[in-house]
Parts: structure tokens; sequence; C-alpha cells
């Protein structure tokens, strides 16, 4: 008997939004919340464990830096790992190792036993975000793909206001331990995640695992008759290099990636940037101490409102275009806040900044996602994530280095600019014939000419 072939690509891409996909946007959902807690959670405990450990700022900023050079180990590893394990498994081992550390660092009586833990938490925490955005990508239906990943990822802010508030309730009369209690809790629940995430259905399908794809499938597409005979195939070439590393520069997509790791890199620069110096910029510019708090607070509400605004832009236009144009209006805002304005122009102005700083990185990850194929898509999001990581460690550094030589006011904010600017540029220049949609698109254009040559 003649066995039938289905396109799974076409299926996810056009299937109904169901109780399915809640099921892997709220688990997701639920562990990027967690992810983000267990990064914020050390600045809820920094003022205790300074007075606690007889802590200088160089060494609260070195402890600080331990999470971020995991997060960028990390990032690169299990993005590369999830490609050959699976996204399930390797998010098993990245909750289980940011839960788990963050826990013990509970216990920790030093500083550098505490930094070690911090270290080991940061791999977890780096690692497990491009999968969850891989995982999510994959089952999205393809006219909300964006607006979902943005959702879900939005789940990183939450973490850190849940943070902020818990602190706010507990530490006081509870201590610094009882915030990293709390991060224990998604270890708690890996049986749980375990027996109701799903694996990815291209994974699966890429990995010929016929089986459990059609169980996945019938999930999805209630509708669509799944046989002993059926195929599932995907609708990705296959003649690239089966190792996910190599497959980022394949096919014309060397240079696209170079400017990936470039918009990462800017991006995470001016967050990291803007998350960390804030305050003290406005403080500089003579506003109060409390106005300069409610800034941040601004910056982080404008990056919620970004994120999720971004995707939604996104599924009725380009995401390219859409994140071109958030870079050039968050430059222009940085410029603009160098400059003296009433409180509403001011707070909308940074509110527009974290929209188009915090709302762009977390669209560059689905940008990514979308632009790799399944054998390389955690791989592309963890190295990009990664090289980012980096801009996040320099970020703070070159803006604190900055504000020693006295400049202007003006001069701050548009060396903070500067950034988005070549961000959007990097953006710019990626080459949309090089990812799936485009190798596809061209692929069916000489279908018609092959058939032709064939009769």
């Amino acid at each position: 008997m003649q066995s039938e072939q289905i396109n799974v690509s076409d299926i996810v891409d056009h299937a109904k939004f169901s109780g399915f996909h809640w099921t892997v946007l709220l688990w997701c959902l639920f562990i990027i919340i967690f992810d983000g807690y267990d990064l914020i959670v050390y600045g809820v405990a920094l003022p205790l464990l300074m007075q606690e450990w007889a802590l200088t700022a160089v060494q609260a900023g070195l402890l600080a830096s331990a999470a971020l050079f995991g997060m960028m180990f990390g990032a690169m590893f299990f993005g590369t790992l999830s490609d050959k394990l699976g996204r399930k498994k390797t998010i098993m081992i990245c909750v289980g190792l940011f839960s788990g550390f963050t826990f013990l660092c509970a216990f920790a009586k030093d500083p550098v036993s505490f930094a070690i833990l911090r270290f080991l938490a940061g791999l977890g925490i780096g690692g497990v975000m491009p999968i969850c955005v891989a995982l999510t990508s994959e089952y999205a239906p393809k006219r909300m793909r964006s607006t979902m990943v943005a959702i879900m990822f939005s789940g990183y802010a939450i973490g850190g206001m849940m943070s902020a508030l818990l602190g706010a309730w507990l530490v006081a009369d509870h201590g610094w331990n009882i915030m990293f209690y709390i991060a224990g809790i998604p270890l708690l629940l890996l049986p749980i995640i375990w027996k109701f995430l799903p694996e990815s259905l291209m994974f699966l399908v890429k990995k010929g695992r016929q089986d459990e794809a059609k169980k996945n499938l019938s999930l999805i597409s209630p509708e669509t008759v799944v046989t002993a005979n059926t195929t599932l195939k995907l609708n990705e070439s296959t003649e690239d290099n089966d190792a996910p590393l190599p497959a980022l520069f394949q096919r014309g997509r060397g240079f696209s990636t170079i400017m990936f790791w470039i918009a990462f890199f800017m991006c995470l620069l001016m967050v990291y940037a803007l998350a960390s110096w804030l305050p003290k910029l406005m403080i500089q510019a003579g506003y109060s101490l409390g106005a300069s708090m409610l800034f941040l607070f601004a910056l982080n509400i404008g990056g919620m409102i970004g994120a999720i605004g971004g995707g939604y832009l996104s599924d009725r236009f380009h995401i390219k275009k859409v994140l071109v144009a958030m870079f050039v209006f968050g430059a222009i805002a940085l410029i603009l806040l160098g400059f003296n304005s009433p409180a509403f122009v001011l707070y909308s102005l940074i509110a527009v900044a974290g929209a188009t700083t915090i709302g762009s990185q977390i669209l560059l990850y689905t940008f990514v996602a979308q632009y790799y194929p399944t054998a390389a898509r955690s791989t592309g999001m963890g190295w990009a994530s990664g090289i980012g990581r980096i801009g996040a460690i320099v970020g703070p550094v070159l803006t604190g280095a900055l504000l020693t030589l006295h400049l202007p006011h003006h001069m701050n904010f548009l060396a903070i600019a500067i950034p988005g600017a070549i961000a959007a540029l990097a953006i710019f220049l990626v080459n949309l014939r090089a990812s799936v949609d485009g190798v596809q698109a061209a692929s069916q254009m000489q279908q018609p000419n092959q058939k032709v040559t064939q009769s």
C-alpha cells in the first residue's frame, strides 16, 4: 500500500488555537516566570547580603555578574544541546539547574559559594529561554506566532515584578533566604511539567520519531486523519549539515547570523545599561530618587507593552520591518531623553525606550526562531542569546565608565542610543531569502519547472 505524506508545517501554520496550544503556552510561561524570578531575586536580596557579608559595591557587582556569565554559556550550550537531545529534555535539565541551584543559594555561607551557585543557576536561566521560545514558536499557528511568543516571554517581566513584590512583603520578617526557598517550587513540579509539556512536533518529525509525532499531531488537529501508512514530513530542506552550529552558516545564512549576533549584542547592551543606570542618570539630571525609581518602573511597563504590541504588529506586518522601526524609534526616544521635558513627555519617552529595547529583545528571539530550520533553531537562538549576554555584561560597565567622564546629560543618552541605530542597521541587512520561508518559497517556484523537465 502506498504511503500517504502529510506536511506537518502546513497543519501547524493553519491550526485553530486550542486547549493544546494553551498547554504549551502556559507551561512555557510558568517556566519563564520563574526564570525571570530567579534572575531578579539577587537584586532583592542584595542590600541584606551586603550588610551580612560586609560586601563592597565592587564585590556586589562581581556577584551579579556570576549569573550573567552563566547565562551566556548556558544559552550557547543548551541551545545547541536542544537541537540534538530535544526541547523537552533540555528544558527539564535547565529548570532543574536554575531552580535547584537558586534554592541552594539560601544555604550559602560566604560570597564565594554564593557566586558559584549563582553561576550554575545562570546556566539554566540562560539556557531555558531560547528553548521555550523554540517550543512555543514550533507549535504556534502562523497568524499569531509572534504574539504567542511575546505573551510567553512577558513572563520574564512578571517574574521580576513577582520577585520585587514578594521581597517587599517577606524579606523584612523572614530574611533574604526566604526568597531563594521560593525559587525551589519549579523543582517540585518537574514530574508534572514532564507529564504535560509536549516534545516539539518539528523535532520529532526531524528525528524520524513518527509514532510520537502522530500522537502530537492528533492533539493539534484532531480532524487530520493519520494512519499507520501515513508519513509525516516538514516543509524544510534536509540538505543542511546535521551539526546544528555549522547549519547557521549554510545556504546563505552566514551573513545574517552575524547580523543577528550584532543586533542581540547591541539590544542587550541597551537593556542592561538602562536597567542598571537609568535611576543614576536621572538623579544626575536633577530628579529625586523617588522619581528615578518611577522612571525604572515606567521602563519595564513599556517593555511589556512593547513586547506584546510588537508581537501583534509582527503577525500583521513582517517582523523584520517591525524590529527595524522599533530600534529606530528607540534610538530617537533615548536621544530626546537627554533634554529637559515636561513630566508627561519624559515618562512617555522612557516607556517608549522600554518598549523598543526590552520589547525588541523578545521580538529578536521570535525572528531568529522563524529564520532557522528546525535542526538549528535552538542553536541559532542560543548562540545569538549568548553573544547578547556579552552585551549585557559590557553595557553596565561601559555606562559606568561613561559617567566618570562627567559629560553633558544629553551626551550620556546619545551614547546609549548609538547601539540602537547599529541594531536597526543589522536587522535591516538580514537576508530573508536565506530564511526557512525564503528557501521554501524559492523551492516552490522551481517545482513547476522541474515537473516540465521530467515530463
